[in-house]
């Protein structure tokens, strides 16, 4: 399994961003999928995940310090996963990692992890 995490950079305070995460070797649609993040000295953190289901179609869940800002979505035709970063601030500023498991939806103990993607916002 590999997922692949791209799209940060440097971002001005109220900017946006776009990240992706290409997966191979799984099958996309079957995982719970997860953007988590880590800033310097800090523990990582979750901030959405998405789950999807073929009767329900896809279910999302959002850290409080990101609800209305961030939207986290997927393509499994493409094998892809997306966050959408809105009014971003300082405080959002961490290598952001995308992760995949079967089951976990919040908390960080998911199966496979990408390699992360450094967000900067200037103040």
């Amino acid at each position: 399994v590999q997922l692949q995490a791209s799209g940060g950079g440097l971002v001005q305070t109220g900017g946006s961003l776009r990240l992706s995460c290409a997966a191979s070797g799984l099958t996309f649609s079957r995982y719970n999928m997860g953007w988590f993040r880590q800033a310097p000295g800090k523990e990582r953190e979750f901030v959405a995940a998405i789950t999807w289901s073929s009767w329900s179609g896809a279910s999302t869940l959002y850290a409080d310090s990101v609800k209305g800002r961030f939207t986290i979505s997927r393509d499994n035709a493409k094998k892809t996963l997306y966050l959408q970063m809105v009014s971003l601030k300082p405080e959002d500023t961490a290598v952001y990692y995308c992760a995949a498991d079967l089951t976990r939806s919040t908390d960080k103990e998911y199966a496979y992890w990408g390699q992360g993607t450094l967000v900067t916002v200037s103040s």
